[in-house]
């Protein structure tokens, strides 16, 4: 089994910055695929971000350039950099591990004021 705990959401104001983080615990696969998906209220839970062990990352069209994907392997921990935060962001979001299963965390509220 794999655990997952998110911290760092928030309220921010628009044109502000979040740091998300992710610590994964259990039995982590060296081939683990990390990431974070958010979902907003009314829509379905989308992709954000992902990154694998070996540092190749992934990410939605609506926050390249805004947003950055990190991790650290000796840690079993993910960020997520968030900058120039907009509106359209506010969502719940989730830390995600694919290994031979999916893992969701609890889920971390980033709410941005205009």
């Amino acid at each position: 089994q794999v655990q997952l705990v998110e911290s760092g959401g928030g309220l921010v104001q628009a044109g502000g910055s979040l740091r998300l983080s992710c610590v994964a615990s259990g039995n982590i696969f060296r081939f683990a695929v990390m990431g974070w998906y958010r979902q907003a209220p009314g829509n379905e839970r989308e992709l954000v971000a992902r990154v694998t062990t070996y540092g190749s990352p992934i990410y939605a069209d609506s926050v390249k350039g805004r947003f950055t994907i990190s991790r650290d392997n000796a840690r079993n921990t993910v960020y997520l950099q968030m900058s120039s935060l907009r509106p359209e962001d506010t969502a719940v979001y989730y830390c995600n591990l694919q290994q031979n299963k999916q893992y969701w965390g609890q889920g971390t509220q980033v709410t941005v004021s205009s």
